[in-house]
C-alpha cells in the first residue's frame, strides 16, 4: 500500500491550515460490504477461523473492541469477525490522504499514534452513544517489533471505564507469523484465526476497578509470537524468512557492535565480527559459527532494551542521525519537505532540518512510545513526532535505528515518570 506525496517548500506546508476536526460518521453498511469483500481474499488464502468465547454476555452491542496489531491483516480479520454490525475504526491520521471522504464514511475516528488528543475520547462516545456503532481500537497503537505485546497505555481502564460498554477483545493467531513487520512485506504459508472474547459485560465492567480493568487487560495482550510458532509446531520454510531480522536484532551479543548486523535469507550475520545465526523453520535461531546467545528473538529484543536503558542510566545513549523529512498536517498528501538531522537523548528528541528553518523539540515526558515503522507506505523505515497539528516523518539514513529509539524513548518516560514528571494532557 502506497500513499499520496508531495515535495513542497517547508514554509509552505507549515503555512497550510492543520486538520479540521470532524465527528465521526456513521459507518456506511455499503462501504463495509465493500470492504469486506475486498479483503475477504486475504483470509480465503489463510484458512481463516474464528473462535467465541463468552459472547453471549456482550449482549448485541455497540461493544468497545480491543485488537492487538500484528499485522495490516488484522483489518481483514475485523471485518470479517464483525460483519453485520456497524464498527468505527480508530486509525491513524495518515489513513485518510488522498481518501479522507471514503474513510470517514466508513465511520473511522482519525487520531495519531502516541499523541494525546482529548477529542478521541468524545469521538468514541459519540460513536458508540449517537452512532449506535461498535468502536474498534487498537490499544498497542504500534504493530509489534518482535512478536510480543506492545505497551498498552494504564489509562486504558479509565478510558473503557467511563465509555461504560461491554469490552470485546479479539486476539490473532497466525498474523504475525504470516507477516512480520521485519519481513519486508512477504508473506509467509500461514495458516491465520482469531479469538473474539467478551472480557467485560455492562454490569462487570461497573463494578470492577480500575486496577482490575487494568491487569485484565494486560493478561488479554500478553502474546509471543515466537513462542506460539514453537508451541504449535508451525513450520516456516520460505527462503527469505530472515530477510529484515536486522531491524530489531541489531546489536550484536558477542562483539556488541550495533548497525552492523544484517538479515538475508535464512539467517543473521553480524559484519562486524562475522558472527552468523540461522532462524531455523520454528523460528528458532541458532548459531552458526558461534556459540548461541539467544536462540529466542524476543529475549534477543529483550537484551537490546536492557542494554538501552544501561546507556541512558550511565548517560551514553545518544542518537544523532541523518533523515530525510516529511510532514503531514492534512489529508491531501504526505508533504516531503527535505532533509535535516534527528536527535534523540536523555532530554527528548529534537529535530532539524531545511536548511535551519525547521527546529522541533518533544520531551522524553510527551508519550510512552514512539511511532516507529518499517517500510511505511513502501517509503522508508520512520520514527515519527510532532503534535495532531503537525507530524514529522523521519526516515534515517545509514544503519538501522528505528527499534532502537523505540525502546529508548519508552525506557526514557519509565525513568522520568518514575521521577514524577507528568505526561502532558
Amino acid at each position: 500500500m502506497k500513499i499520496k506525496t508531495e515535495t513542497r517548500d517547508y514554509e509552505e506546508v507549515k503555512g497550510l491550515p492543520s486538520w479540521e476536526h470532524k465527528k465521526p460518521k456513521k459507518p456506511s453498511k455499503i462501504l463495509a460490504g465493500v470492504a469486506r469483500m475486498a479483503l475477504a481474499g486475504e483470509l480465503k488464502q489463510v484458512g481463516f477461523t474464528c473462535e467465541k468465547v463468552d459472547m453471549e454476555k456482550a449482549g448485541d452491542g455497540p461493544w468497545m473492541v480491543l485488537m492487538n496489531h500484528s499485522s495490516f491483516t488484522d483489518l481483514a480479520i475485523a471485518f470479517e469477525v464483525l460483519k453485520g454490525k456497524p464498527f468505527s475504526i480508530v486509525n491513524t491520521m495518515d489513513a485518510l490522504v488522498g481518501k479522507e471522504g471514503l474513510i470517514r464514511h466508513l465511520g473511522c475516528i482519525p487520531t495519531c499514534k502516541f499523541v494525546s488528543d482529548m477529542t478521541l475520547i468524545t469521538d468514541m462516545a459519540h460513536a458508540l452513544n449517537v452512532n449506535h456503532a461498535s468502536v474498534l481500537m487498537f490499544p498497542e497503537a504500534g504493530y509489534s517489533l518482535d512478536g510480543t505485546t506492545t505497551k498498552i497505555p494504564e489509562s486504558l481502564g479509565v478510558l473503557l471505564k467511563k465509555l461504560k460498554h461491554p469490552v470485546v477483545m479479539i486476539t490473532s493467531y497466525g498474523a504475525f507469523t504470516r507477516d512480520p513487520l521485519y519481513n519486508n512485506l512477504q508473506k509467509r504459508d500461514v495458516k491465520v484465526s482469531c479469538q473474539i472474547k467478551c472480557l467485560f459485560s455492562t454490569q462487570e465492567l461497573e463494578k470492577a476497578g480500575i486496577r482490575q480493568i487494568n491487569e485484565t487487560l494486560q493478561d488479554a495482550f500478553s502474546i509471543d509470537y515466537f513462542r506460539w510458532q514453537q508451541e504449535n509446531e508451525i513450520e516456516i520454510d520460505e527462503p527469505f524468512r530472515a530477510d529484515g531480522l536486522n531491524r530489531i536484532l541489531y546489536k550484536c551479543p558477542h562483539c556488541m557492535t550495533e548497525g552492523q548486523t544484517v538479515g538475508k535469507g535464512t539467517e543473521l550475520k553480524c559484519n562486524a565480527c562475522g558472527a552468523t545465526y540461522e532462524l531455523d523453520t520454528l523460528g528458532k535461531l541458532k548459531g552458526v559459527n558461534v556459540e548461541t546467545k539467544f536462540s529466542h528473538v524476543p529475549d534477543w529484543f529483550a537484551w537490546e532494551r536492557e542494554a538501552v536503558r544501561e546507556e541512558i542510566e550511565n548517560d551514553a545513549y545518544l542518537l544523532d542521525v541523518p533523515c530525510d523529512i516529511a510532514i503531514l498536517k492534512d489529508a491531501k498528501a504526505l508533504y516531503m519537505v527535505g532533509s535535516g538531522r534527528l536527535r534523540h537523548d536523555k532530554t527528548g528528541f529534537v529535530l532539524d532540518g531545511c536548511e535551519g528553518k525547521l527546529h522541533y523539540e518533544q520531551s522524553p515526558g510527551f508519550s510512552y512510545s514512539v511511532n516507529s515503522d518499517y517500510y511505511w507506505y513502501e517509503i522508508g523505515d520512520i520514527v515519527s513526532i510532532g503534535t495532531k497539528d503537525c507530524l514529522y516523518y523521519c526516515f534515517p539514513k545509514g544503519r538501522d535505528v528505528v527499534a532502537k529509539t523505540r525502546l529508548a524513548a519508552e525506557e526514557l518516560y519509565k525513568i522520568v515518570k518514575r521521577k514524577g514528571v507528568k505526561e502532558p494532557s
